[in-house]
Formats: structure tokens, sequence, C-alpha cells
């Protein structure tokens, strides 16, 4: 499963359990909205279109008239490119927050939502702020979440570390440590889908928040290449090149996929002792090796703190949650407003979320996550971003799109060792 899509695989136990919640509910496929209902655009997925239709349920039933329309991957983002401006415009639309939704704010097709969450204080106090903050551009509220979080975690495979006699890191150094020692006994310590950059992408990501803080990537998102330039991210791309010359990755990762036999399954069969990944690797697991799962070999924690750094070692990356925002121009843009603020937060939705396996981005939830097909693994997620600080959009979605392909080339280049950290920066500064 590839995180650009966020489509999950169907595990029975997550899929029976949601229907039981939405049975009664259906999802619209593009033209088929009722006329005159506020018109909602989202990304395809066969188990939370059912949830969001549950909302658009309650909606009506408080005297609302709302239809779901939704799209593949690929298709809506370019429908939602070209009907954004137009008189085919949604009235609310799913996005990812962060660039994505920067550059549509800055065309002034997007309506500013803070206003009516400070005056509607119950709805903007229901979610996590690190969340919320996740459309957040400037000091206006361009969205609020309407579906899971999806941090990236430090996994890693017990039954390797036991017979190491080895703990998982917590530290910059103990990584290293655990690189050496693994290493030692013919294991590559971290499996990596270098065929992918976005899974490399992880690293920097992390190594540059605990070395530098988050605000030095915010700078590049703000300001542009030149934020490239700050003397931290030489520091910190320099770190995580020692860790890739020590072998962390061992020599064949440019080879590895994250398709099924790839970087999950070396992890599963102890050929690999840890795997940086985001949290829909637990359901990859499930799905392409059960029993490695099911006997308790699958362990997680969160990326260890560096020495030193400027970065809280709290924060988390990853994709923070789904969002949905308003269009500026949208005839029933009150409606829009009122169906952000009273439906996605309320009990109902939240069970169904958590039905289907989502941790769901709203404070108060540790009871609702008990009951989750994963409880202990959900309820790890859940506080880990309750107590996060800041949680960083993927630079590749925060990013404009030319920019992040360019950015993930030369990536994958630094990781070959075909570029320097100083010439890694040089190239995505002179974007």
């Amino acid at each position: 499963m590839s995180r650009r899509s966020w489509v999950r695989p169907l595990i029975a136990m997550g899929l029976v359990a949601v229907t039981a919640v939405v049975s009664a509910c259906g999802t619209s496929g593009p033209g088929e909205t009722n006329a005159g209902a506020l018109k909602i655009w989202a990304l395809e997925d066969p188990v939370l279109n059912k949830i969001e239709n549950l909302s658009i349920d309650s909606f009506k039933a408080a005297g609302g008239n709302a239809s779901l329309e939704t799209f593949g991957n690929d298709p809506y983002k370019q429908r939602l490119r070209v009907a954004i401006g137009s008189p085919q415009a949604p009235d609310l639309f799913f996005n990812w927050g962060g660039g994505n939704l920067k550059e549509y704010v800055d065309a002034g097709k997007v309506a500013d939502l803070t206003a009516v969450l400070e005056e509607n204080k119950a709805a903007k106090d229901a979610f996590i702020p690190s969340v919320l903050n996740g459309a957040k551009l400037g000091d206006k509220y361009y969205g609020v979440p309407m579906r899971g979080m999806q941090p990236v975690l430090l996994f890693f495979n017990k039954k390797v570390f036991t017979e190491a006699g080895a703990q998982p890191p917590t530290t910059w150094d103990e990584l290293l440590t655990l690189v050496d020692t693994f290493k030692a006994k013919g294991i590559t310590p971290i499996a990596l889908a270098g065929t992918q950059a976005w899974t490399e992408l992880m690293w920097a990501e992390y190594v540059l928040d605990r070395w530098a803080g988050h605000e030095v990537f915010q700078n590049i998102r703000d300001k542009g290449p030149e934020g490239w330039k700050d003397p931290a991210v030489v520091e910190a791309m320099t770190k995580l090149k020692e860790l890739i010359d020590r072998g962390a990755f061992g020599s064949s990762f440019a080879s590895v996929g994250y398709d099924a036999g790839g970087a999950s399954t070396i992890l599963a069969q102890g050929k690999a002792a840890m795997h940086l990944m985001g949290t829909w690797e637990y359901t990859n697991q499930l799905d392409q090796s059960p029993d490695f799962v099911k006997n308790g070999d699958l362990g997680w924690v969160a990326f260890p703190s560096i020495p030193g750094g400027k970065g809280d070692p709290g924060n988390l990356v990853g994709n923070v949650s789904n969002f949905y925002s308003a269009t500026q121009d949208s005839k029933s843009l009150d409606a829009a407003k009122k169906f952000v603020t009273t439906e996605l937060h309320k009990d109902s939705y939240i069970e169904a979320l958590v039905a289907a396996g989502d941790v769901p981005p709203v404070v108060g939830a540790e009871e609702k996550l008990k009951k989750s097909p994963n409880p202990e693994y959900a309820s790890f997620i859940y506080e880990l971003v309750l107590d996060s600080k800041n949680f960083q959009l993927s630079w590749d979605q925060d990013l404009p799109a030319d920019d992040a392909t360019f950015m993930l080339t030369q990536l994958q280049e630094f990781f070959l060792g075909k570029v320097s950290p100083q010439q890694f920066v040089d190239a995505v500064a002179a974007r």
C-alpha cells in the first residue's frame, strides 16, 4: 500500500466493524450529487467513504443537505485543479493540508475558517492542536481534520532484538551502535525501500527536525528554495550520510521496493532489524505477514532524539491527517462552515473512524480507542500525536509538486553516494 493514495487493504476485522456502524450509508460517484446540496469532494476509500456519508446523514438529520462525490487519487488532483475556480467547484474539498493546500489559498480560492472556529470553540478545541495546525497557514485556519492520523514510526523485529540482547533506540548514538551490532550478526540493520525515494525522505525529515528544529523546514516551505541554505540543513544531511556510510541500510537497498516481498517482508523475515515507515506499516504487515504480527514480534517506537539537537524529540513527521476546506466562492459557504464545525468531531463519526482502524484527530478519544481493532497500537499512535508540539507533513506533500519531484530525485542520488550533503543542498536551493 502506498501512503500517497492512502488506500488501505480491506482487513476483515476493520471492514466488518465499520460496516456494522455505517451499513445504511452509500457513496455517490461523480455526477450523482443532489440538486441544491452542499457538494463535498473526497478521495475514494471503500471504508472511509461510508463513514463520510455517515457525517452527511447526520447533517441532513439536523436540517442540512449535502452529497459526497469521490475520485481516484490522480484524477481527483487534476479535477480539483480544473474545477476549483469554476462554477463546477465543490463547496467542501478533501486535501492534505500544508503546501498542498497553500497554492489554492494563495490564489484566493479557499475560505478562511479562523473566525468560525473561534466562534465555535467546542469544535476548535475538539481537535488535537498539532493536527489542526496542518491546515493552518500563517495565523489562519483553512481546513478541519476529517480522517485519521498517520505519523512515521520506527518499527522493529522483537525476535531479532531479543536474540541480539538489544533494546530499541531512544537516541541517535544508540541507533548507530545498533547498526554495528546487527551488521556483526549478518543482519541488515534497517530495511529501506530505496527504489521509492519517499521512503528515504522520512529519514531526512526526522533528522533535520531532530537536529535543527521544525522551523527550518517551515522556512523552506514558506520562503522558497533559499531556505535550504540554512547551515543546519547541511549539518543534518551530514549526520544522515554518516548513518548511510556506516552500512545502516545494507548494500542492496537501491533494489528494494515497498510492495509485497520488499522492505516490510525483509523485516518480518528477520533479515532486517528495523524499518522506518508510516503507521500503515502495521496494516501491511498484518496483510502480508500475519503471523509476524499475531505472534507479537512486531514492535514500534518513536524516532530517536539527537543529543545536542534543537528539535523537540516529541515532534512527528508523516501524514498529519486529511482535511475538508471550503471554497471561497461557494454559494453555500455558510452551510459548509456549519458542516465542518458540527459533524467532524461528533461521537458517532469518531467511533466509526476507530472501528475502521483509524486513529482520530480529536482529544479525549482514549476510551474509544480501546474498541479499535488494534487497541495497543492505536493508543500508542494517539498518545504520540497528543504529546507532539509539531506534526510536520511529509515534505513532498508540503512543497510545490515540481520542487518535490526534483528534491526526491536528488535525495536518491544522495543515498547512493553520488552527491554530497553540500551538493544536495546546492541543487535544491538552486530551484
